[in-house]
């Protein structure tokens, strides 16, 4: 019959009886609580349909177990077009630092002779009608014409001029420093698209025992979803609420007994948190009167002697504050 009894209902039974002994004057200051193991929750690194699991709930695994597969399509295209620009970007720096080709200061030399030429020609016409447009012997829109093509064609020598002396000078110190920087992005970049894709292949971060696995093969989870939770430690941990008239008693490093109910074996703790505000203490874990309804929250580490027992086990947690377990 007591093994139909849930979990809330054997823990009733155990504040009774703690409450009975209580009241006898006997037994030490006790606390009820559950079994816990701290919890690891793997998330989705994107938002990709789940091709692949390749384990189980409630099975144990290693650090770095391969828990999930994610579908890498659009990752692997990210990743091909992120590796393209960093490629592209350092090409470039390269080409900066290398300079101007012989060819490419051959042909500005060739242009530039080009332009000196025609502005020469421009400049020979415009002083042959000039003249003869002061006795009016060819139209001002002529003359206004060959001044126009004159200056246009000395123009263009300063420009081929301007482009000879780049292509001669180099790269500036600023346009180096420009191309230097987009590399540096694009690299960036690529190495953060490579690690998202590495992460598609979802593994265990610690060795630990699969607790659930919300999604199925096939399902798109959300970035960010829990794809998988794991139960870590070597041992677990009873979260307990100690009561308030002996918190001032209870400190981290406190060191208890722990109860296992229903089989009675017994394990050494100690208290490694213990919150500093109070809270209503849920109506299972209440041991006296109501006075004691305010408790602290608290987790006692077992020691790895109880390494394999199961979480959601009911515990009572003993202090015996007469002899130096502080």
């Amino acid at each position: 019959m007591k093994a139909c009894f849930s979990l809330a209902s054997r823990l009733v039974v155990l504040a009774l009886v703690a409450v009975v002994l209580a009241a006898c004057g006997k037994g030490a200051p006790q606390a009820l609580g559950t079994l816990e193991y701290d919890r690891i929750t793997v998330p989705a690194p994107e938002g990709e349909r789940i091709i692949g699991i390749h384990v189980r709930e409630g099975q144990q695994v290693g650090e770095g177990t391969a828990l999930l597969t994610l579908e890498r399509t659009r990752g692997d295209a990210r990743l091909v077009a992120s590796l393209a620009e960093a490629n592209q970007r350092r090409e470039a720096l390269l080409e900066l630092q290398a300079g101007p080709r012989e060819e490419d200061i051959a042909q500005a030399r060739a242009s530039l002779a080009a332009a000196r030429a025609q502005a020469r020609d421009a400049r020979a016409r415009y002083q042959r009608l000039a003249p003869l447009g002061s006795e009016q012997l060819v139209s001002a829109a002529d003359v206004d014409a060959a001044r126009a093509a004159a200056e246009s064609a000395e123009a263009q020598v300063r420009a081929g001029q301007a482009a000879l002396d780049e292509l001669l000078n180099g790269a500036r110190p600023e346009q180096l420093a420009q191309a230097s920087a987009a590399l540096q992005a694009a690299q960036a970049r690529f190495r953060a698209e490579e690690a998202t894709a590495e992460k598609l292949s979802v593994v265990a971060p610690r060795a630990g025992r699969v607790d659930s696995l919300p999604y199925r093969s096939g399902d798109q989870a959300p970035i960010g979803a829990p794809l998988a939770v794991l139960l870590v430690g070597d041992a677990p941990h009873a979260r307990i609420h100690v009561p308030q008239p002996i918190r001032e008693q209870v400190d981290v490093g406190s060191r208890v007994r722990v109860r296992l109910e229903g089989s009675g074996r017994t394990y050494a703790g100690e208290v490694r948190m213990i919150r500093s505000e109070p809270a209503f203490t849920p109506y299972y874990a209440l041991i006296g009167d109501d006075v004691s309804r305010l408790g602290y929250l608290a987790e006692v580490q077992l020691e790895p002697a109880a390494s394999g027992l199961p979480a959601g086990l009911p515990v009572q947690v003993e202090f015996h504050f007469d002899q130096g377990t502080r």
